[in-house]
């Protein structure tokens, strides 16, 4: 059984289709036409049909840019990413301001760990309508990775929130440098962020990710000589893969997680689970649906606890629709209060979770946990993007059973990971 909100959005789009259909029966050459049918259809989810549209296309518009970069999406949905830069580089080719293909370019060569040149041109993100968070112009300058003369650095936290987790792992990289320091994150972020920074003024002068949009400036008495998007410190202190910690860097409190461990602890093994993403984007192709997992289900020794942002009855329905044993804590609201939600993962054996803020999060904190994907392609490239972007991986077998022991890995990371592989396509 499919769950509603998995066929919702691509339902949402039928209408377009139809629109695109007709124009394209009454004037077969108009290529625009094929090419927005080609994006509804990846809106979808439907990649191949996406694929055949913007390469028909192609045959009789070969300098239209647009289509070679909607084509390198495509390839990278896909995790081709020797596709996707061919792909985008002929967009660039033929459109050498295309902002969009030199941001799909970057990332691209990041996820092959081309870091360098990677993180270098990621910095042409800014001209791209594809990253949402706009470049501030204060008249202080844009920080180089040196040791300031005077005055505070200011560092700015940007994009959604599981981009700033990903990005705080490289403060410690700034301090060791003895800058004073300033971080601006989401609020939602700033106690967990004082406790794992101690040595760093946090500040948030804007309610939510969301604010960021129409909120560039920190408030008015905050002083500093230089500052940098966070980023943009990769390009700093990430250039090749040797340069990449594998420590934690985020701290859970104690006491909650103390807390947490006590409520829940019956004698099973916790295993913590988030399935669905509500992003309209990528939403379709990142979530899962929980019947998936109903052999592990029915095992009497895990204990499984949600840790899925939204709508209480939603989500109640959900886990009922699938006959899931997933305990839904109230006390937790895993999108409002970041920091309680830190000390609920801490409080577990294990996370097993889709590619959204938990993996971020569990990443930041060191703990076990599994990437679960509806495909192999999008699996792996959860890893790699992990990987180029700062986070430690515990998805790799050697580093799990080292922290979690091999018997405990063996009865249970490991059958999780079966049943993950099984579902993929």
């Amino acid at each position: 059984m499919r769950n509603s909100w998995l066929v919702e959005p691509g339902s949402a789009l039928r209408p377009a289709i139809g629109s695109y259909e007709r124009a394209l029966a009454l004037n077969p050459g108009k290529y625009e036409a094929l090419h927005n049918l080609g994006n509804v259809f990846q809106s979808q989810g439907r990649l191949e049909a996406a694929k055949e549209c913007y390469e028909k296309v192609l045959i009789s518009q070969p300098n239209y840019a647009k289509a070679w970069h909607s084509l390198g999406t495509i390839f990278h949905s896909l995790g081709d990413m020797d596709a996707a830069l061919a792909q985008y580089r002929a967009a660039l080719a033929l459109q050498s301001d295309f902002a969009e293909a030199a941001f799909g370019e970057s990332l691209a060569q990041l996820f092959r760990g081309e870091f360098s040149t990677g993180w270098r041109n990621y910095e042409r993100r800014w001209q791209s309508k594809e990253h949402v968070t706009p470049m501030r112009s204060y008249p202080q300058p844009l920080w180089s990775g040196a040791k300031l003369a005077t005055g505070r650095l200011l560092i700015w936290g940007e994009q959604g929130v599981g981009d700033e987790i990903m990005f705080a792992g490289l403060i410690p990289d700034v301090v060791s440098i003895n800058n004073s320091c300033l971080l601006e994150c989401d609020s939602r972020l700033r106690p967990l962020f004082a406790r794992s920074f101690p040595d760093v003024q946090v500040i948030s002068s804007r309610l939510s990710a969301q604010e960021d949009l129409r909120s560039q400036e920190p408030a008015a008495e905050v002083d500093f000589s230089a500052h940098l998007p966070s980023g943009s410190l990769p390009r700093l202190f990430r250039k090749n893969r040797a340069s990449f910690a594998a420590a934690p860097y985020l701290i859970p409190d104690p006491v909650a997680r103390k807390t947490f461990r006590a409520r829940y602890a019956d004698g099973r093994r916790l295993i913590g689970l988030a399935w669905h993403t509500n992003n309209r984007k990528t939403g379709r192709s990142r979530s899962v649906e929980l019947s998936l997992f109903a052999s592990l289900f029915a095992r009497p020794d895990i204990r499984w606890i949600s840790l899925q942002y939204g709508d209480r009855e939603s989500l109640e329905k959900q886990a009922s629709a699938a006959a899931a044993p997933v305990l839904i804590d109230l006390s937790v609201d895993q999108f409002a209060n970041i920091d309680l939600f830190a000390a609920q993962i801490a409080a577990l054996d294990l996370v097993v979770t889709i590619d959204n803020s938990t993996a971020h999060l569990a990443g930041a904190l060191g703990f076990p946990h599994l990437f679960c994907c509806r495909s192999r392609q999008i699996g792996d490239r959860c890893k790699r993007a992990t990987s180029a972007f700062g986070i430690r991986a515990c998805d790799s077998s050697g580093k799990q059973q080292e922290a979690i022991g091999t018997q405990w890995y063996k009865e249970y990371a490991m059958p999780c990971k079966l049943v993950i592989a099984k579902q993929r396509v």
